[in-house]
């Protein structure tokens, strides 16, 4: 099936006439193919995928919502989500989106801080989504670090063995989990609604400088978990940490809780992407369990 014949799909399930819409290929991203669908009025943004990855939009539709509904930070607009025989998709509004300059990452601060205040009673989130393709589970509880051993550490570590990786990772990585509770003896988090795969790729800006994020991967968590991606892959920028930290500082005990919450995401890209990451999984276990 070409990508053009979505284009009559779309304009059936959202009942906007697409006229002579045309979807043009944007570059970037690592899951899923990307469009853009230009027609003489407005322009859509639309990612597709395997048919079987429906579920994937479908949460990630709902993720965008739910920041959404929080009034703390701009989302794109959902426009739609299904399926055809050949294709997953997900359509949103196509928001022409720039790098955070130094004004636009202090509001962006200011904004997370507040999305971190919007508090569940539990931690997890009402359905699972997937962080990349893999599957994250969010099965609601009351104890954030037995949460994070068993759907975030564990999880890893047993697709990890699935995908061929055992010895060290393994043996200390289980070692680490039992001593997971060490990191959060004097230190207890409360849940607050996350991004959950706010990377510098998952953040910019829009024209008017307003802060713009996409590509969730939500629950209700330790907020320390976003700010700890935001340092992964570059961070971004001293504006951001300071408003964010004025707005809502931070425990001292994040320098080391954040390897903690960042070798979820290593290890994920292990799975994901392949034994680059693995010498990094294994240095960061290590250090962790120096730490205990």
């Amino acid at each position: 099936m070409s990508i053009q014949e979505l284009i009559p799909h779309l304009e059936k399930t959202t009942g906007q006439s697409l006229g002579k819409g045309r979807l043009s290929m944007l570059s970037g991203g690592d899951i899923n193919t990307a469009y853009q669908l230009q027609t003489n009025s407005f322009s859509w943004f639309v990612k597709v995928n395997r048919p079987s990855l429906a579920y994937m939009f479908e949460a990630e539709a709902t993720g965008l919502q739910e920041l959404a509904e929080s009034k703390t930070i701009r989302v794109p607009h959902v426009i739609n989500h299904g399926q055809t025989d050949h294709y997953s998709y997900l359509v949103l509004e196509h928001i022409d989106l720039g790098r955070l300059g130094s004004e636009s990452a202090h509001l962006f601060g200011e904004q997370l801080a507040n999305l971190h205040r919007q508090k569940r009673p539990f931690f997890g989130w009402h359905i699972d989504n997937t962080i990349g393709s893999t599957i994250q589970h969010n099965d609601r509880h009351d104890d954030w670090a037995e949460f994070w051993k068993e759907k975030r550490l564990l999880q890893q570590l047993r697709f990890a063995a699935d995908n061929g990786y055992g010895g060290k990772l393994q043996s200390k990585g289980e070692k680490l989990a039992d001593k997971i509770g060490a990191f959060f003896t004097s230190y207890q988090p409360h849940p607050s609604l996350l991004h959950g795969d706010l990377w510098g790729g998952n953040a910019a800006a829009d024209r008017e400088g307003q802060p713009v994020i996409y590509d969730p991967a939500c629950y209700y968590g330790d907020r320390e978990a976003d700010i700890a991606m935001t340092e992964l892959f570059g961070g971004f920028g001293s504006a951001f940490y300071a408003a964010y930290r004025d707005n809502y500082p931070l425990d001292s005990g994040y320098e080391t809780r954040k390897i903690l919450y960042n070798l979820y995401h290593i290890i994920n890209h292990l799975n994901l992407f392949g034994s680059a990451y693995l010498h990094q999984a294994e240095s960061m276990i290590e250090r962790l369990l120096a730490e205990t």
